[in-house]
């Protein structure tokens, strides 16, 4: 099983249109510190499945039969957008999994063309494909959002992004196993506020000493915190995701 960060951003990405941060700055002189859309490719055997549709190159990073599947965390703009155009395509039709969420976003779920879109996924009731189980699991957001568990041959990782917090259920889920692999939102440096809708790094330190996973890896980060960690080192596993950072989990 292996897992491919596609994107790493918040919804502004990295570097941030008008910003001249620290941050920003060296994404700009340097490829390889741009943060684009959160979303991953999950691979494992004959099976490839994208999490998150909010690249707005799909249509050209996927050839037809590529995608076995796309899992949708939520409907925000941000990790659908790039649907909008796949959608139009003249391949065979690609099953799209999901939180319940009537509203979706604009028209994608009235007009889905090739995008097969299942019945809501249920809170903690497994879906297989191929040897893979995937669980998803509740989070907090500003719209019906999930998580996700993703289990092969007793090797685990849970991918939680948008998030701020978790629901004591799903926290309480995910303390049952060890040597788990934790992806999470962190989009902020710690905030003298309590954020509203995202993680910041205390609130992920926090789930990180309370889940004790083997590592967890920080994603759907802000310039902000990109600024921060060019100022500050982070504690023993935990971890920085990049854009096309591999995980392999085998």
């Amino acid at each position: 099983m292996k897992l491919t960060f596609l994107g790493t951003g918040d919804v502004r990405q990295v570097p941030v249109y008008g910003c001249h941060c620290g941050a920003c700055d060296a994404a700009r002189e340097d490829d390889r510190l741009r943060r684009r859309p959160c979303s991953a490719l999950l691979e494992s055997d004959d099976k490839r499945v994208l999490i998150d549709g909010g690249l707005t190159d799909l249509a050209e990073r996927f050839a037809p039969g590529d995608l076995n599947a796309i899992l949708l965390t939520h409907y925000h703009v941000d990790h659908v957008q790039g649907l909008f155009h796949l959608r139009w395509g003249l391949n065979d039709s690609i099953p799209v999994y999901g939180p319940d969420d009537r509203d979706g976003c604009a028209d994608l779920l009235k007009h889905p063309g090739i995008l097969d879109f299942r019945a809501p996924l249920v809170p903690f009731v497994a879906l297989i494909m191929g040897d893979v189980q995937i669980t998803p699991l509740p989070l907090r957001h500003s719209k019906p959002t999930f998580g996700y568990l993703f289990e092969r041959h007793g090797r685990r990782l849970a991918y939680l992004t948008d998030t701020v917090g978790l629901p004591p259920e799903t926290e309480a889920f995910l303390k049952q196993y060890e040597d788990l692999e934790v992806v999470i939102d962190c989009s902020q440096p710690p905030c003298a506020e309590p954020p509203r809708n995202h993680n910041d790094l205390s609130l992920v330190l926090g789930i990180h000493q309370r889940l004790q996973p083997r590592r967890t890896w920080l994603t759907h980060l802000g310039h902000e915190m990109d600024v921060w960690l060019q100022q500050h080192s982070l504690p023993d596993a935990v971890c920085v995701a990049r854009d096309n950072l591999e995980l392999m989990l085998y």
